[in-house]
């Protein structure tokens, strides 16, 4: 029950569709800049599937991702591309477009991510990588590695921005809340893990840095991919690969505003799908113009790219969290709560709703203040 319309069957104050507002907003703000890294990915494909980084050296491979950035008509033409596959997608609805798109994209993402794990356990040195990723290092376990670990599952979540509470909302009655979160976090994991068995055995195997972020894969693979046999194929593969999960996460950072828009203006879907779209595309103009025309524009010693990433991450996405476990564990009745989880067991429920209402929100209060410097 989204707080966008759960407040009235609550009873509670009109005040709490501000959290729904939220995290429509939130969801909104992120997918205007994640369609400009997700056009680097589709940038990427025809680059490697042709030979571009065959050979390449870590200088030059930095090189031409500079020159990617520098370039805002090509952006702008793999945004564009991005949001249209988006928003197409989206527009024929649940079953017309988000059901069927994502029966054969969830899939075929999952086969090319084991044919790239397959490929890596050959060539790349797998024995080091399993121990990069598994062998624990207790040293390396303190609070503030927990509370950024937190801070990750919010965004591969994509909680507090909405996007599993409209997907929620799309569940046949009787659907056990409970049960299907133990699988989303758990394909999460798994999903997470094989790609780091797909990436790290390639990295150690070329001798380069496992480092993170943009770099790791826009700039450290491709050397990795322009040394290693069969490398175009492999290399184009795996940025196919990135172009589908970032497509399918947009799908879904896209629906809660696209929901909202037809339930609060009674607009048919096709034009909720334009006018968010339109929107979209605007705001992802400020992202690929931070790259190039406007790099010495900043505000506080950010670009418009970096700030739209530091207030989504570090402020509308916790406050939007806190606020719907608030809403959920102190404004909707229990009883109500207790049948959409559906959870048998007395005892486990009760554990599971004093967790809800008093341990979760100080774990996020916690996040909240590390991501803005507090602790």
């Amino acid at each position: 029950m989204a707080p966008w319309r759960g407040w009235r069957e609550a009873g509670a104050s009109s005040r709490w569709r501000v959290v729904g507002w939220l995290g429509g907003l939130t969801g909104f703000l992120i997918l205007s800049f994640y369609l400009v890294v997700a056009g680097w990915a589709l940038a990427y494909v025809p680059a490697t599937f042709s030979g571009g980084f065959t050979g390449v050296s870590g200088e030059a491979s930095g090189a031409l991702f500079g020159a990617l950035l520098a370039d805002p008509a090509r952006l702008v033409v793999c945004a564009t591309l991005v949001l249209a596959a988006t928003m197409l997608i989206v527009g024929f609805g649940v079953r017309g477009g988000l059901e069927r798109s994502l029966r054969f994209l969830m899939p075929g993402l999952f086969v090319l991510m084991l044919v790239l794990v397959v490929y890596a356990a050959i060539e790349g040195e797998f024995a080091q990588a399993l121990q990069f990723l598994f062998v624990p290092d207790f040293s390396a376990l303190t609070a503030q590695s927990v509370l950024v670990a937190l801070g990750h599952a919010f965004f591969t979540l994509s909680l507090g921005c909405g996007a599993m509470m409209v997907y929620g909302s799309y569940l046949p009655e009787g659907t056990s809340i409970a049960k299907t979160s133990i699988l989303v976090a758990l394909a999460d994991t798994v999903v997470a893990l094989l790609a780091g068995l797909a990436i790290f055995p390639l990295v150690f195997g070329n001798a380069l840095e496992p480092g993170a972020g943009p770099g790791l894969i826009f700039v450290t693979l491709p050397i990795a991919f322009g040394q290693m046999p069969l490398g175009q194929v492999v290399g184009g593969l795996f940025f196919v690969m990135l172009v589908i999960a970032a497509l399918t996460s947009a799908i879904s950072l896209s629906e809660p505003s696209i929901a909202w828009l037809t339930e609060r203006f009674r607009i048919s879907r096709t034009k909720a799908v334009l006018g968010s779209g339109l929107v979209l595309w605007l705001l992802s103009l400020g992202s690929v113009f931070s790259f190039n025309h406007w790099a010495d524009y900043q505000l506080f010693g950010k670009t418009f790219f970096d700030t739209l990433d530091y207030l989504t991450t570090n402020w509308l996405m916790p406050l939007g969290g806190l606020g719907t476990v608030l809403f959920t564990g102190w404004v909707l009745q229990r009883r109500v709560v207790g049948e959409a989880i559906d959870i048998r067991s007395a005892g486990l429920f009760q554990a599971w709703w004093k967790l809800l209402r008093y341990g979760t929100p100080v774990a996020i209060v916690l996040v909240f203040l590390n991501l803005i410097g507090l602790i």
